[in-house]
């Protein structure tokens, strides 16, 4: 019995840290990102080329996604020579800049037609991708998903591989 248990129990460890991580979008890493289309930006237009891209789609009623503003700030401070950071919110300008708390430091802009979330079959937030100057994806997914996280090693590994 004791045997089996312990067989079992190795079986369900192993399979536990052995999952593939899982997206609430349609996957394209390694392929041609979408345009980047918003509706209206609520921050200046930023200069985007020959940088990284950092798109976090997300909702003010989202709590992981406000949870995920923090670091996202980090990451557009830590990467600025490399990195732009951009929010893009299916909600309207009034609902977007009545957040007050977390502030986000990074480019912002909104949505409301859902051009990029439809392009990409997004069906979670928060969802990011990770575009290279060459207008590849190079990660995506829910920043903040065990084993899986977006993380400034992560960044900086894919800077690394593909800065030009």
């Amino acid at each position: 019995m004791k045997k089996t248990f312990l067989i079992l129990a190795t079986l369900f460890i192993v399979n536990a840290f052995s999952q593939e991580k899982k997206i609430w979008a349609k996957s394209i890493i390694n392929q041609k990102a979408p345009k980047l289309v918003v509706e209206k930006w609520l921050t200046d237009k930023p200069n985007t080329k020959g940088k990284f891209i950092l798109i976090d789609f997300w909702a003010t009623w989202c709590g992981p996604c406000k949870m995920a503003i923090p670091e996202l700030n980090r990451f557009k401070t830590e990467f600025e020579s490399d990195l732009v950071v951009i929010g893009i919110s299916d909600e309207s300008k009034g609902k977007v800049n009545s957040l007050i708390s977390p502030k986000i430091e990074y480019s912002s802009a909104i949505d409301s037609e859902r051009t990029m979330y439809e392009a990409l079959e997004i069906k979670g937030i928060p969802h990011c991708i990770l575009i290279d100057p060459d207008g590849i994806v190079r990660w995506e997914g829910y920043p903040i998903l065990s084993g899986f996280k977006l993380t400034s090693e992560v960044i900086k590994d894919i800077i690394e591989k593909y800065k030009k």
